[in-house]
C-alpha cells in the first residue's frame, strides 16, 4: 500500500513538473542570436604614400554581434522584455566595444507599444536604417556618419546611455522617442540627449522624419554648452522586386566656447534595390555631403558611389561583393569608410564577404 501511494505521489509530482515546465515555456521566451560577417577587400590611398591595403575585416554588410533577448508574459496583455547585445570583431575574435555596448536594456511591451530602459539604439537609428539603401553597412555607407574628411563626420548619434525609449504604432503611423539622462548634479540639461522619430506608411509608400539633440556640459567661461542638433527626412517606395530610397540629414553643432564657429553640413543620399532573382539583389547608392559654414576653398563636399551584389545561399547565409568610389573637392581628404581616415581627395575600395545569421 505504501509503495502504491509513493508511486501515485511520484506520478502527481511528475505531472505537476511537466505542467509547470509547459506553463513556463508558454509564458517566457529567451533566444540566443547572432550575426557573423567577414570579408576580404582592398582600398587604395590607404596612407600618405598612396599605398593600397589588403585586409580581412569584420562587418561588411552589418556589424558582427552576439545577443540575448527574451520576454515573459506577466498578465493583462503585458510582457517584460530584455536585450543584451555585444559587437564582435570576426577577424580577430575581440570585442568591438565595451561588452553589451550595442544593447543592454529591460522594459515592458503591450498594447501601448514598447518601453525600455538602459543602453539602446536611438529612435533615429531605428527609423532611418530602413531608408539607407546600404542599411548602414560598414562597407560602405555614410548613413550614420559621413566621410572621415576633416575633424567632423557630421553624423547622428547611434545610441544613448542612461536611456528611456518608447516605440508605438497606430495604423500606418509609427512613433518613437528616446531620452538619455545627462546625470550631471545640479543640471538636467548638461549631457542630456533626446530624439523623436515619426514614420507613416501607406501601401508601398512610406515617409519618415526625425530630430535629435545632444547637449554637452556647461562651459564656465561662457555659461553655454555645446549643442548638436540633427534632422532627417526621407521617403521610400517598396514593391515587388524594387525598392527606392532617398533621404537627407541636416547636421548642426553650436559650440559652448566663445569664438568657435558653428559646424554645419547637409548629407543627401539616394539608392535603389533590385531583387533580380529570389537569391540575387543588386544595390546602388550615392551619398553627397554639402559642407557648409566654411570658406569656399575649405569645403570638401565629398561624394561616394556604391554598388553591391548580394547572393543568398540560404535564409541565413549570404555572399556579397561591394565596391565604392569617393571624391572630395578642393584637394580635401576623403575616405570611403566612415571609420578610417582619408589620405587623398579620392579613394576606391572593394570587398567580398560572407554573412551568417543564427
Amino acid at each position: 500500500m505504501n509503495t502504491l501511494r509513493i508511486q501515485r505521489m511520484r506520478a502527481v509530482v511528475q505531472a505537476l513538473f511537466v505542467l509547470s515546465a509547459a506553463n513556463a515555456s508558454a509564458q517566457s521566451n529567451v533566444n540566443v542570436y547572432g550575426l557573423l560577417d567577414v570579408n576580404l577587400g582592398a582600398n587604395d590611398k590607404a596612407d600618405s604614400a598612396g599605398h593600397t591595403v589588403w585586409r580581412v575585416s569584420s562587418g561588411g554588410m552589418n556589424t558582427s554581434r552576439l545577443g540575448f533577448r527574451g520576454s515573459e508574459e506577466i498578465g493583462g496583455g503585458l510582457k517584460a522584455v530584455f536585450q543584451l547585445e555585444a559587437a564582435v570583431q570576426t577577424d580577430t575574435g575581440a570585442s568591438d566595444a565595451a561588452l553589451f555596448k550595442r544593447q543592454a536594456n529591460v522594459g515592458f511591451e503591450g498594447g501601448f507599444g514598447r518601453i525600455v530602459f538602459g543602453r539602446s539604439f536611438t529612435s533615429v537609428y531605428d527609423f532611418m536604417i530602413r531608408y539607407d539603401p546600404m542599411g548602414f553597412a560598414p562597407f560602405y555607407s555614410w548613413g550614420t556618419s559621413g566621410s572621415a574628411s576633416g575633424a567632423s563626420k557630421y553624423g547622428m548619434t547611434t545610441g544613448f546611455d542612461n536611456m528611456v525609449k518608447y516605440t508605438g504604432k497606430v495604423g500606418g503611423l509609427t512613433v518613437g522617442a528616446s531620452y538619455g539622462a545627462g546625470e550631471v548634479a545640479g543640471s538636467t540639461a548638461d549631457g542630456a540627449k533626446g530624439a523623436v522619430a515619426l514614420e507613416y506608411a501607406y501601401g508601398p509608400w512610406s515617409v519618415v522624419g526625425t530630430w535629435e539633440r545632444s547637449n554637452g556640459t556647461t562651459v564656465a567661461a561662457t555659461g553655454q554648452r555645446d549643442v548638436n542638433t540633427v534632422w532627417h527626412a526621407g521617403g521610400m517606395y517598396n514593391s515587388g522586386p524594387y525598392k527606392f530610397q532617398l533621404a537627407a540629414r541636416d547636421y548642426k553643432l553650436t559650440a559652448g566656447k566663445a569664438g568657435v564657429p558653428v559646424v554645419r553640413a547637409v548629407l543627401y543620399w539616394v539608392g535603389a534595390n533590385w531583387r533580380v532573382t529570389p537569391a540575387n539583389t543588386l544595390i546602388g547608392a550615392v551619398y553627397y555631403q554639402d559642407v557648409r559654414n566654411v570658406a569656399p576653398p575649405a569645403d570638401a563636399d565629398p561624394i561616394m558611389y556604391v554598388a553591391s551584389l548580394r547572393h543568398a545561399l540560404s535564409k541565413r547565409t549570404d555572399l556579397y561583393l561591394t565596391a565604392a568610389y569617393a571624391k572630395a573637392k578642393n584637394t580635401r581628404l576623403v575616405a570611403i569608410s566612415r571609420d578610417d581616415p582619408g589620405f587623398a581627395d579620392t579613394q576606391r575600395g572593394v570587398v567580398a564577404g560572407i554573412q551568417h545569421r543564427f
